[in-house]
């Protein structure tokens, strides 16, 4: 009949109808009729081919992170569902939209030991905020709406959807293939906050004396960049950020005082959250490492808190304030607030606080990115990275060498998702597919991942995808041939009693060279700025192996390394 489909069909309309426009994914068995169905219809959606399930999802992660669209990723059953696991639960913890389609062995084979049978609905529940093994084909378009649905709305995060052999083959009613605009993005449906939380929230911040703003990724995530920047501006008030939380506002302004907390936090950053008298969490869930494991806020110290998430409210601290809504109407309403005020509004000298810090702390680092010496040192890379950045560049940092110094010291001009990192769960060998997803949602940008050579080789096959896309990232490759941060780990925690941590030395350069990447490997100081210069000119994909000091002697931003 006419107005019926298949259900492979039915599933790339559905898509197609929900706005997708990528689609990341590794072919096999079960996935015949979904391929078959993606080649032969007409529906504007790039489908790349990965060499990896791991790799899809974390460049469908990569991909919503910078245009507040879900990213979609696909495999087939068995080692496919199991691989694409670690994107998923890093992007539904970091509350991203990411849908991972994996195709199953067919319904009627249930229960029979076929090949690659694995029961996918208990494998993705406890990982995913919706998770669903689909059992007829009729239901296909459904499941694909309120996958969406929860993925987009209240606190953004992954689904899973899982599609039987044969089930792609059974017929599907065409006229059920709709979907809402509204969640073709995230965040959908914004919530505005409870009548009188905001004013409450305003109130105990301006009877305050030294009040601090920590935001996490939920400003980033909700596009409140602006009327954060109006609040914070009018009352003086320094602003903070978690990992997650940069862009939050540029690192260049005034009242930007950076990343607290244990990766990527300094002690000279760290007063101003031991000292403040209430500290205003904004899209921030107030973890382990923001709070460097709950060392402050202490107690006696106010809690104000804005999230959308109800159950973030008052899970680590007694809360004065909570404001539960939608991060850009409460900042919105909170504008409106003061803007209805009689009298003066008081100010927090924040600005003239956060000079002083940054002054400080950049000395430090200063005098080490200024040193001559034989061994390249991570700060001497993470200054000749931001020389040669433009200001609308994205840079991505596995959670190894190179992320606590991008955060602590990194000069983003401007706000926004212009940074990604995986701190949600830390995963190695994220950046470098985490960057393709990127550069596939801003093209136009100039695409920057810096990774450890641990990170390298979890992931470095995926390079031949970079290579067929032609996506002229820079990849730069802090190479010290160890599981750094757990050997810098064992200096301080085991007295350097250091275990099997130290790999053997791999030319990171001629293995990228060998895929096609334009590369270059760098083992002396004067030649580092030449080298990222001409990488980040280059019109293809490029790499820097650059030989450097071992973490376990430098001078990490990393707080309880800095004692």
């Amino acid at each position: 009949m006419t107005n019926e489909m298949k259900g492979a069909e039915a599933m790339v309309r559905s898509l197609q109808a929900h706005g997708v426009s990528h689609i990341f994914g590794l072919c096999g068995d079960t996935t015949l009729p979904f391929y078959d169905a993606m080649r032969n219809l007409d529906h504007g959606i790039t489908h790349v081919l990965t060499r990896d399930e791991r790799s899809a999802a974390y460049m469908a992660d990569g991909y919503a992170r910078v245009t507040g669209r879900v990213g979609v990723c696909e495999g087939p059953s068995g080692g496919g569902a199991t691989y694409i696991l670690p994107g998923l639960i890093e992007a539904n913890e970091s509350s991203y939209a990411v849908l991972a389609i994996t195709t199953d062995i067919s319904v009627a084979s249930y229960g029979k030991y076929p090949l690659t049978e694995v029961d996918q609905d208990a494998l993705m529940r406890p990982l995913t905020k919706f998770n669903t093994v689909i059992k007829r084909a009729d239901h296909i378009p459904r499941m694909v709406r309120q996958a969406f649905r929860a993925m987009t709305t209240g606190r953004s995060g992954a689904a899973h959807l899982g599609l039987p052999y044969d089930i792609q083959h059974d017929p599907v009613p065409a006229d059920d293939i709709w979907s809402d605009p509204k969640h073709h993005s995230f965040p959908a449906y914004r919530a505005a906050p409870e009548p009188g939380s905001v004013e409450a929230a305003v109130e105990a911040i301006l009877t305050a004396k030294s009040p601090l703003i920590v935001c996490g990724g939920g400003v980033v995530i909700a596009g409140a960049m602006e009327e954060l920047d109006r609040f914070a501006t009018r009352l003086d008030l320094a602003v903070a950020t978690s990992i997650s939380g940069k862009g939050a506002l540029a690192d260049t302004h005034p009242l930007s005082l950076g990343v607290v907390g244990s990766n990527g936090g300094t002690d000279e950053t760290w007063e101003m959250m031991a000292s403040a008298d209430l500290v205003v969490f904004m899209g921030c869930r107030a973890g382990s490492t923001t709070t460097a494991r709950w060392e402050a806020p202490k107690p006696g110290q106010r809690i104000v808190h804005f999230d959308n998430d109800p159950m973030v409210i008052g899970a680590n601290y007694p809360t004065e304030v909570g404001v539960v809504a939608d991060l850009k109407l409460s900042l919105a309403a909170a504008n409106t607030c003061l803007d209805q005020r009689s009298g003066p509004v008081p100010g927090f000298d924040g600005a003239a606080r956060v000079a002083d810090i940054k002054t400080r702390k950049f000395a430090k680092y200063d005098a080490l990115a200024s040193s001559t010496t034989d061994t390249i040192l991570p700060e001497h890379i993470i200054t000749a990275v931001n020389a040669a950045l433009p200001d609308d560049a994205v840079v991505v940092s596995d959670p190894g060498t190179s992320c606590p110094y991008y955060n602590a010291y990194s000069q983003q001009k401007k706000p926004g998702r212009y940074y990604i990192t995986n701190r949600a769960h830390g995963a190695l060998g994220y950046s470098l597919s985490a960057a393709l997803g990127a550069w596939y949602g801003r093209p136009d940008s100039k695409v920057v991942a810096m990774m450890g050579d641990g990170s390298f080789n979890f992931a470095c096959g995926e390079l031949e995808t970079v290579i067929r896309s032609a996506a002229p990232i820079t990849y730069v490759v802090l190479s010290n041939s160890s599981f750094g941060w757990i050997k810098a780990s064992q200096r301080d925690d085991c007295d350097r009693r250091y275990y099997n941590v130290d790999f053997g030395r791999t030319n990171h350069a001629a293995v990228a060279a060998a895929f096609g990447l334009k590369t270059w490997r760098v083992e002396r100081p004067e030649e580092l700025q030449d080298a990222v210069d001409q990488a980040f000119a280059h019109d293809g994909p490029t790499l820097i192996d650059v030989v450097c000091q071992p973490l376990e002697e430098a001078a990490a931003p990393v707080r309880r390394w800095m004692g």
